[in-house]
C-alpha cells in the first residue's frame, strides 16, 4: 500500500519540482549574448506614438564606496509620466580605475522582449541592447557600453530608445544628452559610503 501511495504522488513532485526549475520571467530565461553585439530576433511591424508624454529630469551622478574596494559610480537619467511613475531610467555604470562601463536601461513590463532595445544618438548607427531581466514592474535591458556609443553620448544632443512592445510596434523616447558629458566627469551629487561590520 505504501509502494502505491508513492507512485501516485510521484507525478506531483515531478511537476513541483520542474516547475521550481523553469525561470519566472521571459527575460531570465535568455541567455545572455557571449559577444559584444547583440541582433534582435524580430523586427517591429510598425511604429506608434507614445501614448503618454515622457518629462526627464537632470542627469546625475551617484557613487558607491564599500571599504576595500574602488568606486562605483553611477550617471543616470530617469523620465516619468504625468502621474510620478517612472517611465525610463538609463544608467552608465563604471568603477573606478576600469575602463569599462555597462549601460543599464529601465522599461516598463510589457514589451517584446525578443527584441531587444536600440540606441542611437543623434542620427549615428544604432547599437542594440538586449533584456536581461524583468521584475513585476519594469524590464532591465543592460549591456557592457561600447565606447564609442559613450563617446558619441558625451558629443550629442539626444539619446533615441526604440523598444517594441507586445503588439510588435516600436516606440521611440528620446533622453536629452546636453548635460551628460559634464556630469559623467564631475562630483557627484553623492557618494554613499557601506561600512562593513566585522
Amino acid at each position: 500500500m505504501r509502494h502505491h501511495r508513492a507512485k501516485r504522488s510521484f507525478p506531483a513532485l515531478a511537476v513541483v519540482v520542474g516547475s521550481l526549475l523553469l525561470p519566472s520571467s521571459p527575460a531570465i530565461a535568455q541567455q545572455a549574448p557571449q559577444s559584444g553585439t547583440y541582433e534582435p530576433e524580430v523586427a517591429a511591424r510598425g511604429q506608434r506614438g507614445l501614448v503618454r508624454q515622457i518629462k526627464y529630469g537632470d542627469w546625475q551622478k551617484f557613487c558607491f564606496k564599500t571599504p576595500g574596494t574602488n568606486m562605483v559610480c553611477r550617471t543616470t537619467i530617469s523620465g516619468t509620466w504625468d502621474t510620478g511613475q517612472t517611465a525610463v531610467r538609463a544608467d552608465l555604470i563604471e568603477r573606478e580605475g576600469d575602463n569599462k562601463a555597462r549601460l543599464q536601461l529601465f522599461v516598463p513590463v510589457g514589451m517584446y522582449l525578443q527584441a531587444g532595445t536600440k540606441l542611437t544618438v543623434d542620427q549615428g548607427k544604432p547599437y542594440q541592447i538586449p533584456y536581461v531581466w524583468c521584475m513585476t514592474n519594469t524590464c532591465i535591458a543592460g549591456n557592457p557600453a561600447d565606447p564609442q556609443l559613450v563617446r558619441e553620448m558625451e558629443k550629442g544632443q539626444k539619446l533615441s530608445i526604440q523598444v517594441v512592445d507586445s503588439s510588435v510596434q516600436s516606440i521611440t523616447t528620446e533622453i536629452p544628452l546636453s548635460q551628460f558629458a559634464a556630469v559623467r566627469k564631475g562630483a557627484p551629487v553623492q557618494t554613499f559610503q557601506q561600512d562593513i561590520d566585522e
